[in-house]
């Protein structure tokens, strides 16, 4: 590969599936931006594993939609369960959208895609180039990597996770918390009678439990647990499925292909923007897993941004402009965030009252069909604006 450039008009830090969205909306429209990523190659696990309606339509101009359609599985329906009983039911097959449905498809595939479609556009992932330090005045940005080599842009964007280097030399707070459980993440084949188009979740007064179906009949299994192994076994997540999930015709696990552990954390950057540098993605905020919409608030946060600085560098759009961007996205995420962590906190109810009123509740909504167009349209992320 070439030598990595001394100047481009975009920097972009973090390859993730926002940071190539960013880099392959900017090269969509001619911007000259570099992409750099700390790691030698990306990460082939599957971490997140839903693609929802609203990012399937922002990622329709880059022509990349039909591909991960086509890689993934279709889930029309996600339901919030207790054991065998359903409490609530969210039908997407009726929402004003051509993808009526949450698409279960690995983030690495998610992933290749992009990057494939970046560099058709000509773009790139440089490897392994770690941004180490960040300044700036009124004419540009220097970003300094940690073999030494500076880069000189226009702007430049921290889409480099919750530990952003970008949005830790910029001074912007990171405002949040740390939930006290930690989270097994597993994908299991697993033996069952239920429907492998739909999205499960499972309340529990030990924690929340998502089985969620994925492609070469797989399924992702995501449960809060006090203290999760550093490596879940066939036996760990087979006791988490024994304890919560269904016990008319149990789930039993036929096979591991992958595991891990992690914390999760509630938290929002409290600025997208700090003169010529701004934040998208995990960098900006992160949350609980819960509802699966920590990707698809960065890639639209992505497309916004690489729209709205195109503008401004191909367009004569006034740099004011940029605001706009924390003035549309900063809400969202603050609504995800609130929302998810909403979602976790009544799903691990210990009380048994409460967690009767809760059930009572939720199959009450059951019953309501606008409260269910509203949580499919905010799940999906359909109630996003434009």
């Amino acid at each position: 590969m070439n030598a990595l450039p001394a100047t481009a008009e975009v920097l972009v830090a973090g390859a993730g599936p926002a940071g190539l969205a960013l880099t392959a909306t900017l090269r969509a429209k001619g911007v000259d931006a570099l992409l750099v990523d700390r790691l030698a190659e990306g990460q082939n696990t599957s971490r997140a594993a839903v693609v929802h309606a609203r990012t399937l339509e922002v990622l329709r101009e880059l022509e990349v939609t039909d591909e991960l359609v086509a890689a993934g599985i279709i889930a029309p329906r996600f339901t919030v369960r207790e054991r065998d009983r359903v409490l609530l039911t969210l039908d997407f097959d009726d929402l004003p959208t051509d993808f009526p449905y949450a698409l279960m498809v690995p983030q690495n595939i998610t992933e290749a895609v992009l990057l494939r479609k970046l560099e058709a556009l000509g773009g790139a992932v440089r490897r392994p180039h770690e941004l180490t330090a960040i300044s700036q005045d009124a004419d540009g940005v220097t970003g300094v990597l940690s073999d030494g080599h500076e880069v000189r842009a226009q702007y430049a964007v921290g889409t480099d996770g919750m530990h952003s280097v970008v949005r830790e030399q910029t001074g912007i707070p990171f405002e949040g918390d740390t939930y006290a459980e930690s989270f097994v993440l597993a994908d299991v084949r697993l033996d069952w009678a239920a429907s492998d188009h739909e999205v499960m979740l499972y309340f529990s007064r030990e924690g929340v439990t998502v089985v969620a179906p994925l492609p070469g009949g797989r399924h992702r299994i995501v449960a809060t647990v006090a203290e999760a192994p550093e490596h879940p076994t066939v036996e760990d997540v087979q006791a988490l499925l024994d304890a919560r999930g269904p016990r008319k015709d149990p789930a039993r696990v036929s096979d591991l292909v992958w595991s891990s552990r992690f914390r999760v954390h509630h938290r929002l950057a409290a600025r997208y923007r700090e003169g010529r540098v701004f934040l998208a993605g995990d960098a900006a905020h992160v949350h609980s897993p819960a509802g699966g919409q920590g990707m698809n608030t960065g890639i639209q946060d992505a497309v916004d941004l690489g729209h709205r600085l195109a503008a401004v560098l191909r367009d004569g759009a006034s740099p004011d402009t940029l605001d706009a961007y924390e003035t549309v996205r900063r809400p969202i995420a603050e609504e995800v965030v609130s929302l998810t962590d909403r979602m976790t906190r009544v799903a691990t109810v210990g009380n048994p009252a409460l967690r009767n009123l809760r059930n009572t509740f939720l199959r009450t909504l059951d019953w309501l069909p606008p409260v269910h167009r509203a949580m499919a349209m905010r799940i999906s992320e359909l109630s996003n604006p434009e």
